[in-house]
């Protein structure tokens, strides 16, 4: 069987965009530990100062069950704002711009690939 030149590049690109996808998502998952401290992956616990961040992508804001969120993550609830890349990736970059006292303590992720690699990893859709 022969397979024209497009088709076999057209396989390849792909294959090369799914390994940069794992990739970027293992780097996102290594990211991502130091905010295990505070947030948990595991829908039935929540974390020791934060919400568990399972199923964080088209959730909510502000509505895993059984966290006391701040108002600022309250008002967003009402809201029914959502999380998606776009909006997950901002609030990354600097937490306090886009939800005004909220209680998440660190400073954004300043480096823009970080943040791209820990967006891709918590919206991977589990």
């Amino acid at each position: 069987m022969t397979y024209a030149p497009t088709i076999v590049a057209a396989a390849a690109l792909a294959l090369s965009a799914g390994v940069a996808a794992a990739q970027d998502l293992a780097r996102g998952e290594a990211l991502f530990e130091p905010c295990k401290s505070c947030h948990s992956l595991d829908p039935a616990k929540q974390g020791m100062a934060g919400p568990h961040l399972a199923g964080l992508k088209g959730r909510v804001v502000g509505s895993a069950e059984g966290f006391d969120y701040s108002p600022a993550f309250k008002a967003a609830r009402a809201k029914r704002i959502i999380w998606d890349e776009a909006r997950l990736n901002a609030y990354l970059a600097d937490p306090d711009a886009m939800f005004k006292g909220g209680w998440m303590s660190p400073q954004g992720l300043d480096d823009e690939a970080d943040r791209a690699a820990v967006t891709a990893f918590l919206m991977r859709g589990r």
